[in-house]
């Protein structure tokens, strides 16, 4: 069945994608946005650099606002996230669409990208790619050690320890989740550029050439 999702895409007006991946993707997206808003709000409350969020920008109003939407979204989050990686395992999806790309793919797609000449058809994912979702899923399990870390810190103080204790988790959870800003600002540009590829992942199936 993956293989023929495949091919069905690759030719125009087949399915790119299930729905489960689909429900999972705009429900991971909804869950990441709402942490990291109120994770702002969270930040603004004891900030660790020389500057704060506009509050506009912030889930919560206020601190106990903020920490219960952070919750909220995080136990969404997690959730999902199991439906996701057991549906990934069980249906071949993560070793045929994300597996880790091989050098010599990443080098020619990144050569491409660089070019502005990669190709991008809807349910078929490409080396740069495969690298960045990747990276993507590394950072929410960074995020996700770092957030315990830091919510339980005396239950959790050997993990807290690896990260350079309570306030190097914090910086910790703080850059991941500046990388994983990064990585929706990127994903959100190449899904408008890209043709079809927002169309796909709303309806499940690939745009038919014209």
């Amino acid at each position: 069945m993956p293989a023929k999702r495949a091919g069905a895409a690759a030719s125009g007006a087949g399915p790119a994608h299930s729905l489960i991946v689909r429900v999972t993707h705009w429900i991971n997206a909804l869950a990441v946005v709402a942490m990291m808003l109120s994770g702002w709000r969270i930040y603004d409350a004891a900030p660790l650099y020389a500057f704060q969020f506009p509050r506009e920008l912030t889930l919560g109003g206020w601190l106990a606002g903020a920490l219960a939407w952070h919750f909220a979204a995080m136990w969404l989050l997690v959730l999902n996230g199991a439906v996701y990686l057991a549906y990934g395992l069980l249906s071949g999806h993560f070793a045929k669409d994300i597996s880790p790309p091989r050098a010599a793919s990443l080098w020619r797609d990144l050569r491409q990208a660089f070019r502005r000449r990669l190709p991008h058809a809807p349910g078929r994912y490409n080396a740069v790619q495969r690298l960045l979702y990747l990276l993507a899923l590394a950072l929410l399990a960074l995020v996700a050690v770092s957030g315990l870390a830091i919510w339980k810190p005396v239950q959790m103080q050997e993990l807290a320890a690896v990260m350079g204790g309570y306030e190097g988790a914090r910086r910790v959870h703080f850059w991941a989740m500046a990388g994983l800003f990064l990585f929706l600002v990127l994903h959100v540009n190449l899904a408008f550029a890209a043709r079809g590829v927002l169309r796909a992942m709303i309806t499940g199936r690939a745009e038919a050439p014209r």
